[in-house]
């Protein structure tokens, strides 16, 4: 990079990213510019002209590379926002996605409504915690967030830091299909988990930039199901009567995991993301 301000920094950056193909070139360029340089967006529409120095330049350009060379542009940034909040993301921990705001946002409708001294909830296969957290967060309930990745669990201890949830929310590292970890935790009024959910073949097929992320937050075994499999009938056993257990589901998945709830005694309902796919599927407890 050798642009001398910030609008001719943005602009090259842009030039860059589009002639490497990328789908979103002036977002991602903005990303980049501002993360680097310490500006805002208003900054660089109302001050083009505001210098920027040789290491800026030199840093945007190694940026813009790792990008290129499909690496995701949260774990470039090292922060990306869920729900209004911001989490610390890098190699070893899954990107929070906005599919999985539908499953933070029917988990704190419910604790909010069904509040009561003594609650608690559990995310199991928790990643950077932004399900666990926002529930904490906004529902002010306690929280255990179980996660087996040692890189995981770093972010997640930040991020519960960085929301400031110290109070509420408890890092456990424990593995979510073991009997072991399910009966040394307490029983719970409402359980949520984005388990790993792709199939064999979603795993062959993936884009470059998700083949960035662990694998072991990805792969649900050979039609997905695995987890569901293991873990609700588990899970669903160390639910409170009355309580909830939510999980987020991969597209066309609805059928199959449904039968697995009520297989476990709870009738199954869903709720849609924003694009109207099924992506959560939840049971009450009898």
């Amino acid at each position: 990079m050798t642009a001398a301000d910030i609008g001719g920094l943005l602009r090259e950056c842009t030039r860059r990213l589009a002639e490497g193909g990328n789908e979103d070139p002036r977002f991602e360029a903005e990303q980049l510019v501002m993360h680097v340089c310490g500006v805002t967006r208003s900054d660089m529409v109302m001050y083009p002209g505001l210098p920027v120095t040789a290491e800026q330049q030199a840093e945007v350009g190694r940026c813009v590379t790792r990008r290129l060379s499909g690496e995701p542009l949260q774990y470039i940034l090292g922060e990306w926002e869920f729900y209004g909040l911001p989490f610390k993301v890098g190699r070893g921990v899954l990107i929070p996605r906005q599919d999985t705001e539908t499953l933070a946002e029917l988990a704190v409708k419910f604790a909010r409504e069904h509040l009561h001294e003594g609650f608690t909830a559990v995310d199991l296969c928790a990643g950077s915690g932004c399900i666990g957290i926002t529930l904490a967060k906004l529902a002010k309930v306690p929280v255990k967030l179980v996660e087996l990745s040692e890189q995981a669990i770093s972010y997640l201890e930040r991020n519960i830091t960085l929301n400031g949830v110290e109070a509420l929310c408890e890092a456990v590292r424990g593995d979510v299909l073991s009997a072991e970890t399910a009966k040394a935790l307490p029983m719970f009024d409402l359980i949520v988990t984005n388990p790993p959910y792709l199939t064999a073949q979603d795993m062959r097929e993936l884009q470059t930039e998700v083949r960035f992320e662990p694998e072991t937050a990805l792969a649900g075994g050979e039609d997905g199901l695995d987890y569901y499999r293991r873990m609700i009938p588990l899970w669903s056993a160390r639910l409170k009567p009355g309580g909830m257990l939510a999980a987020e589901i991969g597209m066309g998945q609805q059928d199959d995991v449904m039968r697995i709830f009520e297989e476990c005694g709870m009738a199954a309902r869903y709720e849609k993301d924003m694009c109207g796919v099924i992506r959560v599927i939840y049971g009450i407890k009898q």
